[in-house]
């Protein structure tokens, strides 16, 4: 199987020249990369850091002077080179390397016309410009994303894991009513499909296998190279108490319940509760992941949570 030509763009006003390395190496697992280009302002001494890294990595410099104060120059001429590019027919995918949402439309824009548009920027990205890429993936998570995972368990613009579960959980139970297995190969894809910029990397993970087990909620097997999920038999009473604990927290109201009180109170409910059985270390991080509430200190610093405001 031939492999895909990828056009990469950079937009240097909005990534760091840091990321380089990183951005050369996640891309060459998606195909051969065609086009080398990045666009900033050249004169300019924040310019710098890129003029080493382009040398050594082969890209293109696209100069485009700043005509207007505090207004991103570089993001017209991006976009004109990416359709020049686009009519050519010389290339199957585009990379486009930013952090700033105004590159929403093209992106749109060239998966109508068939393209496989893979997104790169910083956890800082908008949802607009992540959701419009076929894929986004988070640069911060590139190069060492096995040291600090704590970091990375949920940021502002990532996905809870109880989204993500329910959605496995959902094609689980497709599958199974149509009568067939699942391959966890096949659910990666349909979550990449419902959610651009689902990446394991995201949690700390590198394997969607150890990410999918440490649910607690799913079991995995492995016949002839290929890995098969299903649901586990206590999935129910999981479901249960993931609704018990936001019917307490919604419960709570705008002054909303300590971390501790709550805990206490599903450990009495629930005499065999374990967060673990979750895919977490702390119970903590188990609330956070829970879609529509939020962690805060109260006057006293105690934590508490409540249900989420807007």
């Amino acid at each position: 199987m031939e492999n895909k030509r990828f056009a990469l763009l950079i937009d240097a006003d909005n990534i760091s020249a840091k990321y380089i390395g990183d951005i050369l190496e996640e891309l060459s697992t998606y195909g051969i990369i065609t086009y080398k280009r990045i666009y900033g302002d050249w004169t300019s001494s924040q310019s710098n850091k890129w003029k080493k890294e382009l040398m050594e990595n082969s890209v293109i410099p696209v100069q485009q002077f700043s005509n207007t104060v505090g207004k991103n120059a570089t993001d017209s001429t991006l976009i004109i080179d990416a359709m020049d590019i686009l009519y050519t027919g010389n290339v199957q995918g585009f990379c486009i390397v930013s952090s700033d949402s105004d590159f929403t439309r093209l992106a749109s824009r060239l998966r109508e016309s068939g393209m496989e548009v893979i997104g790169m920027g910083e956890e800082k990205t908008p949802r607009s410009f992540r959701v419009a890429c076929t894929r986004f993936v988070n640069l911060q998570n590139l190069g060492n994303q096995d040291e600090n995972s704590d970091s990375k368990e949920k940021q502002d613009n990532t996905i809870s894991r109880e989204v993500i579960y329910h959605a496995i959980t959902n094609i689980i139970t497709e599958n199974v009513n149509k009568g067939n297995s699942v391959e966890l190969a096949t659910v990666g894809n349909r979550l990449v499909n419902m959610y651009p910029d689902f990446d394991v990397r995201n949690y700390g993970y590198s394997l969607l296998s150890k990410f999918v087990e440490d649910a607690g909620m799913f079991l995995l097997e492995k016949k002839h190279n290929v890995i098969t999920i299903s649901m586990k038999e206590n999935e129910k009473s999981q479901e249960e108490i993931i609704e018990y604990v936001r019917n307490v927290i919604m419960a709570s109201g705008k002054k909303g319940i300590g971390l501790s009180e709550l805990s206490n109170l599903v450990h009495g409910k629930y005499s065999n509760f374990s967060v673990k059985d979750f895919g977490y270390s702390q119970f903590s991080k188990f609330v956070q992941g829970i879609a529509g509430v939020e962690t805060f200190e109260d006057g006293h610093k105690r934590k508490k949570v409540k249900k989420q405001q807007g």
